[in-house]
């Protein structure tokens, strides 16, 4: 299971938010810097409407929704990078994970402490942003010493490492990171193998004050976190309330829906952090449906039918023959697979067959 890891300064609100979105009280909140030293793991299901309605067709009980993993990771400050703080294990701690949710403070509050004292969310960004690139310079530097001699070998692959090593080295070093250099598919290919902290994609989690989430566009600090993600970090970002949230864990659907409008809103804000935080590790969801149960699958981008038959088996990817596939626009317009196969939207698809999200797929396989 794919890891998004939780980050931020000390104090904006990580792990209030991690409870949140795990509905627990495994991560300590307290109003003081380091609070978090462990890392806090928990199993996150994915919010789909189009399950309910699968359901109704499959005539089934059971659901079984698409999951992915949060890491509360310790408060990171100045000089992490030289192991300020917790900085040391705070950079083993994110290498771990695969993409990163960045809270950013968008509230006012004197009795919650900000170890930089006034609140500027873009200067918090940038000093994580500085942390995790002096880090990267750092692995790269090194890298590239142990890459010469193999280059000058005439080793091609010594060769093309060592050339895009020259030229990640000055990019980190004017203070970019390192997903927003420009690069072949066979850069972004090599790149992997750097393991780099900033290459990994980012949301930012921008955590506004209660009063202030049905308006979270107007807030100013929200505000200045879109410009700025968007001109340097090419990222999305995500408006929340983590103390909304941490309330709303105690309440039941039916309470938390009439406490949401009260306040506004129509949704929780989780929803979109979740759904944005599986897009941002390039995932999808296609789905079985029977009388047994419905569940979603969580797929790559780009898999063909054969791998996504072995997320529920190695068998099925081993013995793959077909894949029966309907489109869930189709199979929810239509209400039926019966009334799906008269209408021609039932198909089958061969070894080449790309996943789309929302298939609804029935695979073929021999042993």
């Amino acid at each position: 299971m794919l890891k998004a890891g939780i980050v931020g300064l000390p104090n904006v609100g990580k792990s209030t938010l991690f409870n949140a979105l795990t509905r627990s009280r495994k991560a300590e909140a307290a109003n003081y810097p380091f609070c978090t030293i462990d890392p806090n793991v928990g199993v996150v299901t994915v919010p789909d409407q189009r399950l309910a309605v699968l359901q109704k067709i499959a005539r089934t009980g059971v659901i079984i929704p698409a999951a992915i993993e949060f890491v509360d990771i310790a408060g990171l400050v100045a000089g992490a990078s030289e192991g300020e703080g917790l900085g040391n294990q705070f950079l083993a701690n994110i290498r771990e994970v695969d993409a990163i949710v960045q809270v950013v403070r968008c509230f006012e509050d004197i009795e919650v402490i900000h170890t930089m004292g006034a609140i500027d969310p873009v200067r918090d960004i940038e000093i994580i942003t500085t942390e995790l690139v002096l880090a990267d310079l750092e692995a790269v530097t090194k890298r590239i010493d142990k890459t010469q001699k193999k280059a000058r070998s005439g080793d091609k692959e010594g060769i093309a490492e060592l050339a895009l090593l020259e030229k990640l080295a000055p990019h980190l070093d004017a203070g970019k990171t390192a997903n927003t250099m420009p690069a072949t598919p066979e850069d972004i290919a090599l790149l992997r193998l750097f393991q780099l902290l900033t290459a990994k994609p980012v949301l930012f989690a921008c955590n506004v004050a209660e009063d202030d989430l049905a308006n979270a566009e107007q807030n100013r600090f929200v505000q200045q976190v879109a410009g700025y993600v968007h001109t340097h970090h090419d990222a999305a970002y995500v408006p929340i309330s983590a103390k909304i949230e941490s309330e709303l864990v105690e309440l039941a659907p039916d309470e938390a829906t009439a406490f949401l409008r009260d306040l506004g809103v129509d949704d929780s804000g989780i929803s979109a952090l979740i759904k944005g935080t599986y897009a941002l590790l390039g995932l999808m969801t296609y789905f079985t449906a029977s009388e047994k149960e419905v569940r979603a699958w969580t797929i790559k981008e780009g898999w063909k039918a054969p791998q996504a038959a072995g997320v529920i088996h190695t068998d099925f990817e081993k013995g793959f023959i077909k894949a029966e596939i309907v489109s869930y626009e189709d199979l929810s317009h239509l209400g039926s697979v019966a009334v799906a196969r008269e209408a021609g939207k039932y198909r089958l698809e061969g070894k080449e067959y790309p996943m789309k999200d929302g298939d609804v797929a029935l695979f073929r396989f021999n042993t």
